[in-house]
């Protein structure tokens, strides 16, 4: 077998020639500086629907991207054919950086996180006042998954015209949370404008327990129509309606909101409390003097002595000890 030095001759190289005829294996990945942004609409078995310029177009992930997965609102890098026209399909190459991420997990045990959506600026947490009853853990648990993410709150209460809305209100008026409140499941022009005020300029996810309406709203804010159901008289549950999370404009270019599938559950295995606190700026500089690792519900917590000197309200360090808490109770308690 004939071996070569360290200093061999291009005609003494033996090349293997490419019997598939195509180009050789390489290491080096292509920059794709020509790719258009694209913005995520939705995710349907791994095909992907997004908006490209006024132009809705179906791509697929490319296989350089690995593992990295591709979430509603998410910006993109897309190349290939974009015309948007039926049977069509371009490639996602890019993901750009997130500013923002909502995400969950099956249960507090679960270390497997998963994202809902990207890029969003607020949450609208919806929730009616009866049929089905309100779930206040799993407000708490919105809240804690807001908080993390750096998404701003917003809760929609429904159906106020078959339950008071006064004691979950007074429940988070500690927190500060701006609220609207509705008085049917089928949303007017006042309340749906309501709602619409909130959300102007801004990307905002809406979540829910199934059956409170928020398919309904959605409807209601961006004048398309998806799919609603109706709550089980026997068991108080929703049915789930919204199988995937779908990003839709307000009209007039005026912001947009992500309906997502509703939700029985809410875990935060993935959350951090440390950064809970954050949303707390009148209680975070009472953590300065806190033990290490601080859970801020323990004996040697120094927001206890912060409160007392009246840096901040008391209502506001119960609520969030309350949010804190959330983990380690059921969301249906």
């Amino acid at each position: 077998m004939r071996r070569y030095g360290k200093h061999t001759d291009e005609d003494d190289v033996r090349v293997r020639p490419n019997r598939k005829g195509n180009r050789p294996r390489t290491s080096i990945r292509p920059k794709h500086e020509d790719a258009e942004e694209g913005f995520v609409l939705t995710v349907d078995r791994g095909r992907v629907t997004c908006l490209v310029e006024d132009r809705t177009i179906t791509a697929m992930k490319a296989r350089e991207l690995g593992r990295k997965g591709i979430v509603v609102g998410d910006r993109v890098g897309i190349v290939g054919d974009l015309t948007g026209e039926k049977d069509t399909l371009a490639r996602i190459v890019r993901v750009e950086e997130r500013s923002s991420v909502l995400r969950r997990t099956a249960d507090d045990t679960d270390p497997y996180e998963r994202v809902v959506v990207a890029n969003a600026d607020r949450l609208a947490i919806v929730t009616a006042l009866a049929d089905p009853e309100p779930r206040p853990r799993l407000i708490d648990r919105c809240l804690v998954a807001a908080y993390d993410a750096g998404l701003e709150p917003l809760l929609v209460l429904t159906k106020s015209d078959l339950a008071s809305a006064k004691p979950l209100l007074e429940t988070y008026a500690p927190l500060g949370v701006p609220y609207v409140v509705t008085s049917h499941e089928n949303f007017d022009a006042e309340a749906t404008e309501a709602v619409r005020e909130h959300l102007k300029g801004r990307v905002t996810a809406f979540v829910g327990h199934s059956g409170v309406g928020k398919t309904t709203l959605v409807n209601a804010l961006v004048e398309r129509q998806r799919a609603t159901g109706h709550v089980n008289a026997v068991t108080g549950r929703g049915r789930h309606t919204t199988t995937s999370a779908l990003a839709l404009p307000l009209p007039a270019d005026e912001g947009w909101v992500i309906d997502t599938p509703g939700v029985r559950s809410f875990g935060l295995a993935h959350i951090d409390p440390s950064r809970v606190i954050h949303a707390f700026p009148d209680l975070e500089p009472g953590t300065a003097d806190c033990p290490r690792a601080c859970s801020h519900d323990e004996p040697d917590c120094a927001l206890d002595a912060w409160v007392a000197d009246g840096h901040a309200e008391p209502a506001r360090l119960f609520s969030l000890r309350r949010l804190l808490a959330t983990r380690e109770r059921k969301e249906g308690d």
